[in-house]
């Protein structure tokens, strides 16, 4: 099972650099957002290709007509979150308080109950169960937060599966889509999403997917956006990982989804066997 996933957020949502971290400083950048939801959504069509959208709140709230463009193109919304903040950062308080503003917002716009979340920068720790009871108390009943490996904005390292299963936190029940992890020379890596989709060869990529039973990609706007503006102060390495590969991903991206069936994550939902998946007690 292959769900393919966007985060709609826009190119200067990123995450430990001081001067896109603070939403004092949004207002300042050049937005691409419709541009290239207009790109994505035109993709999308010409691929019969339906996806998940992971909305950020307050991109929903500035830009409201966007997400209505989605919705229409028959495509699935879920919550990325309102201010793009890293979870291990905030306490149970703090989470809730931002959760509850962008499902909000969400529903207002939508119409109907936001009912998936996905975490900025799959930024939830092993020390955060605690936010699978809130996300539980809004109604939410699938998540996509689970990065199972390292990575600099958090990371997983100790869920022991990178499969669908679900998760038990003192009987909150809540449907986990994990990110897909590879064995890539004895390290747990990922190769489906973000700078690692771009990083890898396509022959790679191809490799890896046919030995796959299962796959959540996610994507963000910019790892498209070869014209997008240039963050300066960045690190030698961070720049690179930003930065490579943008010329021709989405041309990358139509070779994967034309050689293997991709869904949205509403149709994996309902495809999965729920009854006889692991159940991840905490």
């Amino acid at each position: 099972m292959y769900i393919l996933t966007f985060n709609l957020e826009d190119w200067y949502h990123r995450l430990a650099y001081p001067k896109t971290m603070d939403m004092q400083y949004w207002g300042g950048f050049e937005s691409r957002i419709e541009a290239y939801t207009e790109k994505i959504l035109f993709f999308l069509e010409e691929e019969n290709q339906k996806a998940t959208f992971f909305v950020l709140g307050w991109i929903a709230e500035k830009y409201p007509e966007v997400v209505k463009k989605v919705i229409s193109a028959g495509h699935e919304i879920g919550v990325h979150s309102y201010a793009h903040e890293l979870v291990y950062l905030q306490n149970r308080e703090e989470f809730r308080e931002d959760t509850k503003k962008a499902i909000d917002i969400l529903e207002d716009i939508c119409g109907k109950k936001m009912t998936l979340y996905r975490a900025p920068g799959f930024s939830v720790t092993e020390s955060q169960y605690w936010v699978f009871e809130v996300l539980a108390e809004f109604g939410i009943t699938t998540d996509s937060s689970i990065f199972p490996a390292s990575r600099p904005h958090g990371g997983f390292r100790g869920f022991p599966i990178s499969k669908p299963c679900i998760l038990d936190v003192h009987g909150c029940k809540i449907k986990e889509f994990p990110v897909n992890t590879c064995d890539f020379y004895g390290v747990r890596t990922i190769y489906s999403g973000g700078e690692y989709f771009r990083l890898f060869p396509y022959s790679f990529i191809k490799k890896k997917t046919e030995k796959s039973v299962y796959i959540m990609s996610y994507f963000r706007f910019r790892d498209f956006d070869p014209e997008q503006p240039r963050l300066r102060g960045l690190n030698p390495f961070r720049y690179f990982k930003s930065y490579y590969g943008l010329d021709g991903n989405l041309k990358k991206l139509r070779t994967w989804v034309r050689d293997f069936e991709f869904v949205d994550l509403q149709t994996a939902d309902l495809k999965m066997p729920w009854d006889i998946v692991p159940i991840m007690k905490v």
